[in-house]
């Protein structure tokens, strides 16, 4: 049997960085909770990764190349349907490194890079969306004036990028546990979808209950 080859350190080192991060927050994760995680020593994590923002700024570069991907097909979408997914995906990227979102005043603060790009993801997200309603408008999906674009757009990123702090909000215990997530993440899809509602057609707008419907099930009940 041929053995798989071991995983480069620096690899390892962030993905174990991430599931910290996510599970405590970035401020009560300190190098030496990482490096006991790791199985390595303090130098070897220092090695690779000489101050803790080297590490937040590696795990942000990585999230933002994946959300660069998937704003990128905004001009794809044509109805609610495909609303649906292009949002939930922006969601489930953002649970994935949802420590960024959990600690993200903290965060910025510190961190002068962190902050220019957070700014710059902002400012993307808000241009896919108005791409994604100008897509839907062409489609016949969406009847808005082009003054009411503006405005909702911006409501519909911030609901994006604040939806977990709600979450948190309202139920601290649970909000950030994996088992919360599916049922989070249909919630604020169907919260933020639901910002277009006078502005969908009949059809559309009974094709978004029927999506927000066919997601909440069992499995997506929180434990």
């Amino acid at each position: 049997m041929v053995k798989k080859a071991p995983r480069r350190t620096a690899e390892r080192i962030l993905e174990v960085c991430l599931d910290l991060f996510n599970r405590f927050g970035e401020p009560n994760v300190s190098t030496t909770l990482i490096s006991a995680e790791l199985g390595i020593s303090p130098g070897n994590l220092y090695y690779h990764y000489p101050a803790k923002d080297e590490l937040i700024n590696a795990l942000f570069d990585r999230y933002e190349c994946i959300l660069n991907e998937q704003l990128n097909a905004s001009e794809e979408m044509r109805d609610i349907e495909d609303a649906w997914f292009f949002m939930h995906s922006l969601f489930e990227l953002i649970w994935q490194y949802r420590f960024l979102y959990r600690d993200l005043n903290d965060l910025l603060s510190k961190n002068r890079r962190l902050e220019t790009h957070f700014q710059w993801a902002m400012k993307h997200k808000t241009h896919a969306i108005k791409i994604l309603l100008d897509s839907m408008r062409g489609a016949g999906s969406l009847t808005m004036e082009p003054g009411t674009v503006e405005t909702t757009v911006t409501s519909m990123v911030v609901v994006l990028t604040y939806w977990l702090s709600f979450e948190y909000v309202g139920d601290p215990r649970h909000a950030l546990e994996p088992t919360y997530a599916p049922s989070a993440l249909v919630r604020g899809t169907h919260h933020v979808l639901s910002l277009l509602l006078p502005y969908l057609e009949p059809v559309q707008r009974l094709q978004l209950e029927a999506l927000a419907n066919a997601h909440k099930s069992p499995a997506n009940c929180p434990v």
